[in-house]
């Protein structure tokens, strides 16, 4: 079997050459590799157990299995998800068995991007993980409460990791930086590093460069490596801001249309609007549209945070959001996407009610479990004699009609339904008014009422 941790070649990617050789080495998670954290402690506890590391790309979770397999001494099996199948998965148990029987030596099967394996391919190794045959390491960026096997998921601990910080960027930064300047390509990064030779970064390049990682370590690697190119190409040793903008190709923060980033931004705008904070909902907004996000769908989903949250506190809400989604229509990318912020700049500020949004959902929810009521005779039409002659719209009072163009203790619904109270105005905005109203109509339902059933 091919030895996954000799030293890389000295021409491999800046990104394989640096990878860690040593826990120690791992920039980042600390608060799984930390002293006393957990997995620190499953590294030290002699006994391995099947696990997922989640997170975001380029944060060190091939690196961790790699090591894992080097602490305990194991084979190591690395599957893309992306690219095998039932019969990729069958050839590796038969590997895993075979370093058993012949060498007593364990296997770690790591399986990366496991959220792309479906169900049938996630059951195809489960038996050995039960087993024990096989240590399983699965990692993915999708959350695995969605994307993994029940019974896979129960047999496993999931570990959640996070994006590398600035600091954390800015330390592997300067590590990569003295592989790349000094004499030795294949630097081993647990000794003391090189001082850089051949190549600076001014303060504002070099801040420019960890902005493009995005909190991506690899990322970060990439780009510093493709920097380095197009220096030398360039025959010069020093960057700056200017030569990064010009020679590195147009930058897209991480952004998955459809994984986990994408619905976790949009539930960050949907909360800030609700919770009345502009500047937070312009900002996720902004990063929505700076990944890449579809500004139409953006503007659907402001439309139905207008009548979702702000509801009949202000209506105007609703109208300035439906707006701003036809200016959009109108005038595309990047015009258009003014008219996205300043309607969501207009709802965050706006009273905010619910009231509407909870009484269709309780309509909703009793129409579903109850029966189907008759209409009351008084409410039907009635266009034809037979009709009239059923009483059909018989007592029926026409409310323009009535005082205040109101029909005092008329009723409106089926006859054996009490008033169900499923609206009820909050006090703010326009809803204030028209609890106000509402109030007042009761008082004269009130009223009208016979002497024995009043209040």
């Amino acid at each position: 079997m091919t030895d996954l941790f000799s030293s890389p070649l000295p021409d491999a990617p800046l990104a394989e050459r640096l990878r860690p050789g040593h826990l120690d080495d791992v920039i980042g998670q600390t608060h799984l590799l930390g002293a006393g954290r957990p997995l620190r402690l499953a590294f030290q506890s002699g006994r391995l157990h099947s696990m997922i590391l989640w997170g975001p790309p380029g944060v060190g979770k091939t690196t961790l299995a790699r090591l894992m397999a080097q602490a305990f001494a194991a084979e190591f099996i690395a599957l893309s998800a992306v690219l095998s199948g039932v019969k990729d998965i069958r050839e590796a148990i038969a590997q895993a068995q075979q370093s058993l029987q012949a060498y007593g030596r364990h296997t770690i099967l790591f399986v990366d991007e496991v959220h792309r394996f479906n169900k049938s391919q996630q059951d195809a190794f489960l038996p050995f993980v039960e087993q024990g045959l096989v240590t399983f390491i699965g990692a993915t960026t999708e959350n695995p409460s969605f994307e993994v096997n029940n019974a896979l998921l129960s047999r496993a601990q999931v570990y959640v990791l996070h994006s590398l910080s600035v600091e954390e960027l800015e330390a592997l930064f300067a590590r990569a930086l003295a592989v790349i300047g000094g004499h030795n390509p294949a630097l081993n990064v647990g000794a003391r590093l090189a001082p850089t030779k051949g190549l600076t970064f001014s303060d504002e390049a070099r801040t420019r460069l960890i902005g493009y990682a995005d909190g991506d370590a690899r990322r970060l690697l990439n780009v510093l490596e493709q920097a380095h190119t197009a220096a030398v190409t360039a025959g010069i040793s020093h960057l700056d801001a200017a030569f990064l903008d010009q020679a590195l190709a147009e930058n897209l923060r991480r952004f998955d249309k459809g994984g986990d980033a994408f619905y976790d931004q949009i539930s960050a705008l949907h909360k800030s609007v609700r919770g009345s904070h502009p500047d937070a909902a312009l900002y996720w907004l902004v990063r929505m549209l700076d990944g890449g996000a579809d500004a139409r769908y953006l503007a659907r989903r402001i439309v139905r945070m207008a009548w979702e949250d702000i509801g009949l506190a202000d209506p105007r809400a609703m109208q300035i959001a439906n707006d701003a989604a036809q200016t959009y229509e109108r005038l595309g990318s990047p015009e258009g996407e003014l008219a996205l912020a300043q309607a969501v700049l207009y709802l965050a500020c706006a009273p905010k009610s619910n009231a509407g949004y909870n009484a269709y959902n309780q309509a909703r929810a009793f129409v579903k479990q109850d029966g189907s009521r008759p209409v009351p005779l008084h409410l039907r039409n009635a266009p034809t004699r037979l009709m009239k002659e059923l009483d059909y719209g018989k007592q029926y009072r026409y409310a323009h009609d009535e005082p205040n163009a109101y029909a005092a203790g008329a009723t409106y619904l089926p006859d054996d339904l009490p008033e169900p109270g499923w609206y009820q105005p909050v006090p703010r905005g326009l809803e204030i008014k028209i609890g106000e109203k509402l109030a007042q109509l009761k008082r004269w339902d009130a009223d009208a009422a016979p002497p024995d059933k009043r209040g």
